[in-house]
Order: C-alpha cells, then sequence, then structure tokens
C-alpha cells in the first residue's frame, strides 16, 4: 500500500520517476473512469471517462494502457488523449 492505493491490484498503476510523463503519480479506474493521484499535492484528477469493462491498466512512458474486455485503449499523458 502506497498513499492508501494497492499497487497489486490490475486497476493501478505507479508512474516511475524519470519514466516519460507521470512519474511518482498513482494511476488507477474507479467508476469506469482514469483518475491521477499526485502525493506532492494530495490531489485526484479525472483523466478518462465511460470505461468499461477494464480488466487492467499498466504504463510505459508517457502512455497508459488499458486493458478491456472487448479492447485495448491507449491513453497519452502528454496530449492528453487517446
Amino acid at each position: 500500500m502506497i498513499h492508501g492505493f494497492d499497487l497489486d491490484s490490475p486497476l493501478v498503476c505507479e508512474g516511475i520517476i524519470g519514466d516519460g510523463c507521470g512519474g511518482g503519480r498513482i494511476f488507477f479506474v474507479k467508476n469506469q473512469t482514469l483518475f491521477v493521484y499526485d502525493p506532492i499535492t494530495k490531489k485526484v484528477m479525472e483523466l478518462l471517462t465511460n470505461l468499461n469493462n477494464v480488466k487492467k491498466i499498466s504504463k510505459q512512458s508517457c502512455i497508459i494502457i488499458l486493458e478491456c474486455e472487448d479492447k485495448i485503449i491507449d491513453f497519452d499523458l502528454s496530449s492528453v488523449k487517446s
């Protein structure tokens, strides 16, 4: 548990510092929405809504990968677009 987030959950991932955008932040899916938590400011920001059947999230550089039941969504943090 880091900042109250279970990093072993498939719907939570941590941004690694120095690995592109979002380093040190925690990304998570809750109620069909992708959020980011900034542990420095303690703020939560909504990034993407209307996500259905997300099974797992992961991060590579500036891309959040959302693995859904029927598709994969790549969300680009640098442009804030999917």
